[in-house]
């Protein structure tokens, strides 16, 4: 029961929470060019004293939530768009708290840009959650509702 309650906790309490991270700014006030992998991943929640639940899932995607916004911010720079959308992914989090199978759901994605995909892949995949007491995969759906930040 506890996995099919996971991706519906998630997926309500995501939308909100994937909407307000600040982009990095240059000294110029213009968003920070990074390489067209996956932006740098900085020091994060202690996972490995967290208790495996929805609330320190959505700390850990909180806590990346400015390098998907910087994907969002370099993909959409390169082409000279300001368009805005939404991305849903789905990946698992294995009985060691690693990220395996994540990926965008085309069909729900308003954001159809794979250099975009790609990177949030990138980012997904290089999170590191609690690791589920069970010792099961844990299958999660997280929408990113993206938009450029003045």
């Amino acid at each position: 029961m506890k996995r099919v309650l996971l991706p519906a906790v998630l997926l309500v309490s995501a939308v909100a929470l994937a909407q307000g991270a600040p982009a990095k700014k240059s000294s110029g006030g213009k968003p920070a060019q990074a390489p067209a992998t996956a932006p740098a991943k900085s020091e994060g929640p202690d996972v490995e004293h967290m208790p495996f639940t929805p609330d320190s899932i959505k700390q850990v995607v909180a806590h990346n939530q400015g390098r998907i916004q910087e994907c969002y911010e370099d993909h959409m720079a390169e082409k000279d768009k300001k368009v805005e959308g939404r991305l849903m992914t789905t990946f698992t989090i294995d009985a060691n708290g690693l990220v395996k199978k994540a990926k965008v759901v085309k069909k729900s994605s308003t954001l159809k840009d794979p250099g975009l995909h790609d990177c949030v892949v990138s980012v997904l995949s290089s999170m590191t959650f609690p690791k589920p007491p069970d010792g099961a995969d844990h299958p999660i759906e997280y929408p990113f509702n993206l938009k450029a930040i003045e």
